[in-house]
C-alpha cells in the first residue's frame, strides 16, 4: 500500500469519526428570534407551543438540532410574525417567554421604550394586592371594586382614585425594583402621573412573569381570572391567541405626544396556553399623523394570532377612539 493511499484512508477515518460522534452543531443556542412550537388549532381546541413537533409515522424532530428551541412548526410561525412586523411602520415589538422551559423569543422593537398607556394598571393592581396582604395598606370594598374595574374595562377614573389614595408616584420604585421594570420611566416634561409613563415590551414581560411566578397564589389567581374575563373594550391583543389558549390580557391604547407630533400607541400584556405557560407582551408606537387606533389594535392582535397559529385578521373589538384621548 502506497503512502498516498494510507493518507487518504486516514482522512476518511477521521471524517467518519467526526460525523458519527453524536455532537451536532448548536445552531440555535442563544438565538434571538426563536419561539415555542405550537401545534395547529383544531375544532376541538389547540395545544400551546411545544418543544417538539411529532408527525405521524415519522420521528420526532429535535428542536435543538434542527429548528431551534421552539421546534419546526412554531419556528415557521415566528418567521411569519417577524415578516409581519417588517410591514408595519413605526416601532412594533414583541416578547414571548415560555415559563416551562425558560426560552424567550423577541422581535422588532422589543427594547424600545414607549408609552405604557393603561398596561401600567397591571402593575398598580399587583402592588396594591401585595401591599394589602402584608398589611402595609388596607383595601376596602371601594378600592377592590376600582381594581376590578381597571381590569374589566380599563377604567381611568378608578386608576386615578387608586393612584392618589395609595402613594401616587411613590408606587413606581416598586414597579422598577421588584417587578423588574427597569426601563420604566416618567416622560420628561409631563406630570409624574400613571398616564405619563414609558417602558418597553421587555419590561411588561417581566411584570407579567412576576405576577405568574412570584405573586401570592391567591392574588395571582385573582389577577389571572380578571384578565381572562375582560370586557369587550379589551378583547384584542393577547386575546387574539384564541379561546383554546385561555388567554388573559391587559391592554393599553392612547394618543400621545412625542417629537414629530401626536400618534397612537397600542399595547398588550398577558398570558396564553395551558397553565398560562406563555407570557406575551407587545407594544406599538405608530408614526405621527399616519396611524389609527384600528391599525394599532389589528397590528398587535394579528401579531399575537400569528405566533399562536390563530386566524388573521384576528376577530377583535376596536375601542372607540374617544377612549384613548
Amino acid at each position: 500500500m502506497g503512502v498516498a493511499t494510507v493518507v487518504t484512508l486516514g482522512l476518511v477515518a477521521v471524517l467518519v469519526s467526526l460525523f458519527s460522534s453524536g455532537t451536532p452543531e448548536a445552531r440555535w443556542t442563544g438565538a434571538v428570534g426563536a419561539l415555542p412550537a405550537a401545534s395547529s388549532p383544531t375544532a376541538a381546541g389547540s395545544a400551546a407551543p411545544s418543544a417538539t413537533t411529532p408527525a405521524t409515522g415519522s420521528p420526532t424532530v429535535s428542536p435543538t438540532t434542527t429548528c431551534g428551541p421552539w421546534g419546526c412548526e412554531q419556528q415557521r410561525r415566528l418567521a411569519a410574525a417577524e415578516n409581519l412586523i417588517k410591514t408595519r411602520p413605526g416601532y412594533l415589538g414583541i416578547v414571548v417567554r415560555d415559563r416551562q422551559t425558560g426560552a424567550v423569543w423577541r422581535a422588532g422593537s422589543a427594547d424600545h421604550v414607549m408609552w405604557t398607556s393603561s398596561t401600567i394598571k397591571l402593575a398598580m393592581a399587583t402592588s396594591l394586592l401585595e401591599r394589602s396582604r402584608t398589611g402595609e395598606v388596607t383595601l376596602d370594598a371601594t378600592a377592590r371594586q376600582q381594581i376590578a374595574a381597571m381590569f374589566r374595562v380599563s377604567d381611568n377614573d378608578a386608576a386615578d382614585a387608586l393612584w392618589k389614595r395609595y402613594g401616587a408616584d411613590g408606587l413606581v420604585p416598586r414597579f422598577q425594583q421588584v417587578y423588574g421594570m427597569t426601563g420604566l420611566t416618567f416622560v420628561p416634561g409631563f406630570a409624574r402621573y400613571w398616564g405619563f409613563l414609558k417602558c418597553s415590551a421587555e419590561d411588561l414581560q417581566r411584570l407579567m412573569s412576576y405576577v405568574l411566578d412570584k405573586l401570592n397564589p391567591a392574588d395571582r389567581d385573582y389577577i389571572m381570572g380578571a384578565m381572562r374575563q375582560v370586557g369587550a373594550i379589551q378583547q384584542w391583543g393577547v386575546w387574539a391567541a384564541g379561546p383554546a389558549q385561555r388567554p388573559g390580557t391587559k391592554d393599553g391604547w392612547s394618543i400621545e405626544s412625542d417629537p414629530g407630533g401626536k400618534h397612537w400607541c397600542t399595547s398588550t400584556v398577558g398570558f396564553a396556553g395551558p397553565d398560562a405557560r406563555y407570557v406575551v407582551a407587545v407594544m406599538y408606537h405608530l408614526p405621527p399623523g399616519s396611524g389609527t387606533i384600528d391599525a394599532g389594535v389589528h397590528a398587535v392582535s394579528d401579531l399575537v394570532a400569528t405566533v399562536f397559529g390563530a386566524p388573521t385578521p384576528a376577530p377583535v373589538t376596536v375601542p372607540d377612539p374617544s377612549t384613548g384621548l
